[in-house]
């Protein structure tokens, strides 16, 4: 197991540094840099002052001195300064992470909450008009984009109780803030709740025709035990890998969302700051995406020796 966990990390690490060197070649492949931007929404056409600004913020040195100035400083906690506001890296993003955290997380528990029990009743109810009806609801969860469920959702809100439930103010308490994201954390979720439902649904379906499912019924096993404990205890493997992946998704999958409900969260600023070539903040809110992705997927990979004693994972 040692051996694994090492392993694990050197290859979480490797993922880091290809994500790192990627994203900074990507981002200077884009034509224009912020000093272009600036000077055409000014106006200006002076190649003196373009210059100067390009020399202040480093952009005229070779592309592997800013890397290694960049990296530099990560590893050595110093996350840089926004080119827009001129304030520290952190200091921009520091507060939208537990926004976008908190969001992520909501529409988490609705998608598990939601998609988990319809799975397991429509597989055990297979073939009647119930699993008809929770198929197409998971079609539909599948089909609808997020955005266009979210703009209904404002066009219902508007039509039937006159507001609109977007981000206006910070919550004043726990209740408010839970009121606020409620509603983009279920237009979002909805998606990963109806994936969710027809990977459980399959996975149940080809556990409960196992015959150990057939022995434990004919032992007098009630269908209770049956479905709940013999039969989702060994088909929650592969939905668990979903909701992994799932969770990845959503911390930085939430740009729609976000800028439709005006939630200030890390999805939202990340396009802003690509827009405006703000390379500090795009090279490190993508970075703080990658960790997030490779820490949910090592963390998935050692639950599943929690949900299976079987798998163990060798020296």
């Amino acid at each position: 197991m040692a051996s694994y966990l090492v392993k694990r990390l050197l290859l979480m690490l490797l993922t880091l540094f290809g994500m790192s060197v990627l994203i900074f070649v990507m981002l200077r492949l884009v034509p224009g840099n912020i000093a272009d931007i600036v000077f055409e929404a000014a106006g200006m056409i002076d190649d003196a002052d373009k210059a100067q600004i390009e020399a202040e913020l480093g952009l005229d040195q070779p592309i592997i001195v800013q890397y290694l100035q960049w990296i530099g400083g990560l590893v050595q906690g110093d996350l840089g300064f926004s080119y827009v506001s001129e304030k520290p890296t952190i200091e921009e993003i520091g507060p939208r992470i537990p926004i976008t955290a908190k969001l992520a997380l909501m529409a988490l528990i609705f998608s598990i909450v939601l998609g988990l029990p319809l799975g397991v009743i429509s597989a055990v109810r297979q073939n009647t008009k119930l699993d008809y009806a929770l198929r197409v609801i998971s079609l539909s969860g599948l089909s609808l984009p997020s955005f266009w469920l979210a703009l209904l959702i404002l066009m219902f809100c508007v039509q039937y109780f006159g507001t609109i439930p977007i981000y206006t103010r910070p919550p004043d308490t726990l209740w408010d803030e839970l009121l606020l994201y409620s509603i983009p954390a279920a237009a979002v979720g909805f998606r990963s709740s109806a994936l969710i439902m027809r990977l459980t649904r399959s996975s149940m379906l080809e556990v409960l025709r196992q015959d150990y499912i057939r022995t434990a019924r004919a032992m007098g096993a009630s269908n209770t035990s049956v479905n709940y404990y013999h039969a989702l205890k060994n088909a929650v493997l592969p939905v668990t890998t979903i909701i992994g992946i799932e969770a990845a998704f959503l911390i930085g999958g939430l740009i729609v969302t976000e800028t439709v409900f005006n939630i200030p969260g890390v999805a939202r600023f990340l396009v802003e700051a690509i827009l405006w070539r703000d390379y500090p903040i795009v090279q490190n809110l993508v970075m703080f995406i990658a960790l997030v992705v490779v820490v949910v997927n090592f963390l998935v990979d050692l639950l599943y020796v929690v949900l299976d004693p079987r798998i163990k994972y060798a020296d």
